[in-house]
């Protein structure tokens, strides 16, 4: 298509040429960013658990990474057995949203995740797997536009993951906190080494507004050590005139992943 405007001029062609690729590169660089997809699995009963444990590993699993979904976390919070309300987390990553609006449709289309998860999508409407499923997106915050995979070594039954949500009072106050984070709050969580897979803005979900933000660790142990060792680092930070009020809620879920999740 260039060769069909190429003027006569070769410095003039330079010059469209050059802003030709700049206006790409721009595109390019603005479309740098990851969304995240987090599944919340609602249950009451180790029947149920043991129902959707099967169907995560042998059906959801190897479909979604046929599909392209590389790296898929799969936790459950500590306390589970203490609560009434039993939760699952399927956390997924991809670099565009297209990819989550045609996920219903396209999974369909693999016949080995319809047959392998067979139980779970024909449960009978009195013995249904779940209570509810609660889904939830999320935009990448600039500071950290990736899915990362933590550098742990423990196994990973005695890793701690660490899900926190920051509700805000307004819209304002939690762009106000994302600016936080981007502008410093994630450089302490990497200087610690608190092994942060995402951090994401919530586009879609029940207690907006809000942000995601998951870290991740050997043990209790060293999750404590670490936060305490955080406390002295981020007080300036939080002292700063311009970032007070950004945060009503802080609701923290700490999670270990099962055993084949592959986060």
């Amino acid at each position: 298509m260039l060769n069909m405007i190429r003027p006569k001029n070769q410095r003039n062609w330079m010059l469209i040429l050059l802003i030709f690729i700049s206006i790409q590169s721009s595109c390019f660089a603005r479309a740098a960013t990851t969304y995240f997809q987090l599944k919340v699995y609602h249950f009451q009963t180790i029947e149920q658990e043991q129902v959707i444990d099967r169907f995560l590993e042998k059906a959801y699993l190897p479909a979604m990474h046929k599909l392209g979904f590389k790296e898929i976390a799969v936790f459950k919070p500590i306390d589970n057995n203490d609560k009434a309300d039993k939760l699952v987390y399927v956390l997924s990553a991809s670099a565009t949203l297209e990819k989550y609006a045609s996920l219903d449709v396209d999974i369909l289309k693999d016949k080995q995740y319809l047959e392998s998860g067979k139980e779970y999508l024909d449960a009978a409407h009195n013995q249904p797997p779940y209570s509810r499923i609660e889904t939830i997106l999320m935009k990448a915050f600039e500071g950290m536009p990736f899915l990362a995979l933590p550098k742990l070594s423990a196994v990973k039954s005695e890793r701690v993951y660490e899900l926190r949500s920051y509700e805000a009072p307004t819209e304002k106050l939690s762009a106000n906190k994302i600016s936080m984070f981007n502008n410093g709050e994630i450089d302490i969580f990497n200087k610690l080494d608190f092994n942060a897979v995402f951090y994401g803005q919530v586009i879609a979900g029940s207690t907006m507004p809000n942000l995601i933000y998951l870290t991740t660790f050997e043990n209790m142990t060293a999750r404590d050590a670490h936060w305490k060792a955080f406390g002295p680092l981020y007080k300036p930070m939080a002292d700063m005139p311009q970032y007070q009020n950004n945060v009503s809620k802080n609701v923290t879920i700490l999670c270990r992943p099962t055993a084949y999740s592959d986060i």
